[in-house]
């Protein structure tokens, strides 16, 4: 049984753990409402330039002139999973939950005879990958030195897959991240970037039957969108990513601070029944030395 000051150590231990995940879970609140705003802020762009594709894209079914970031190379042999995560850990399940999902991509595609690479967009994700697909990883980019990541960042990345499309060290593209939903919610999704997919557009019905005239062509309009697009895609996915990280962080740290609050009861209780355990056996020993007297 710990002794006395062995049990005032540990509750003074946990106090301060408790400060200092109070205090992390303050700062992830504040800094959870801007990013939720960024990332929001970012939806409406990233739809409204899926419906513009997928209003060019249809005039060009069946065409042979289809740009190859959508047509693709023609072969699904070799795919490139980019794995987007966290620069830093301290936010419950959600690198894991990213990782996971990839790592399960991962052996499917190896299970079926693919052939497959990866790219780690985040420190984390490569800590989790990188001791069963240590072969397969092929780099890590990383933004810890950067406040402020923005689409500088995201084109960075993209510059580096669309390079090695044109290279051709791969068929097909995954992208892994987390979409925000809310503070307890974050839905790890993985979303195919080459050859680019068409969304589904639900029919607008003030756009019924009103057709478009392109100029330049529809091709030449796709080769500079294509690119563009997938930019696009992974500076959303990292806003999400830092949405997704603050909000698992504030969770994560609310229980924390929930789980040191129960520790310390106990501890307490535990120092309070053991000092007086103490006290009453100071007190028998000066009762009894008393009657020997």
């Amino acid at each position: 049984m710990a002794s006395l000051k062995e049990l005032r150590n540990r509750i003074a231990s946990v106090k301060a753990t408790q400060k200092i995940t109070k205090a992390m879970q303050m700062v992830a609140a504040a800094k959870l409402r801007k990013a939720q705003m960024a990332a929001e802020a970012a939806r409406p762009y990233s739809e409204r330039m899926a419906k513009v594709m997928a209003n060019i894209s249809a005039g060009m079914e069946g065409s042979e002139n289809a740009p190859k970031l959508m047509a693709g190379t023609g072969s699904d042999q070799t795919h490139l999973l980019v794995v987007a995560t966290a620069e830093r850990g301290l936010c419950g399940g959600f690198n894991s939950s990213i990782a996971r999902l990839a790592r399960d991509k991962a052996r499917k595609l190896m299970a079926e005879g693919k052939t497959v690479k990866m790219l780690c967009v985040g420190k984390k994700g490569y800590d989790a990958l990188k001791m069963e697909f240590s072969g397969i990883l092929l780099d890590v980019v990383t933004f810890r030195e950067i406040k402020n990541v923005g689409f500088a960042q995201a084109s960075q990345v993209s510059s580096q897959v669309l390079s090695m499309f044109d290279d051709g060290e791969y068929d097909v593209a995954t992208l892994f991240y987390s979409e925000f939903q809310s503070v307890i919610s974050q839905i790890p999704t993985a979303q195919q970037l080459i050859p680019a997919t068409v969304p589904v557009v639900e029919d607008d019905v003030e756009a019924e039957d009103v057709h478009y005239e392109y100029e330049p062509s529809e091709e030449e309009i796709l080769e500079d969108l294509l690119p563009r697009n997938i930019s696009v895609q992974v500076f959303r996915a990292i806003l999400e990513n830092a949405a997704s990280e603050q909000g698992a962080r504030m969770s994560a740290m609310d229980n924390a601070t929930r789980n040191a609050g129960e520790m310390i009861d106990k501890l307490t209780l535990s120092f309070n029944r053991q000092r007086q355990a103490q006290i009453t056996k100071e007190l028998i020993e000066i009762i009894s030395g008393a009657e020997a007297l």
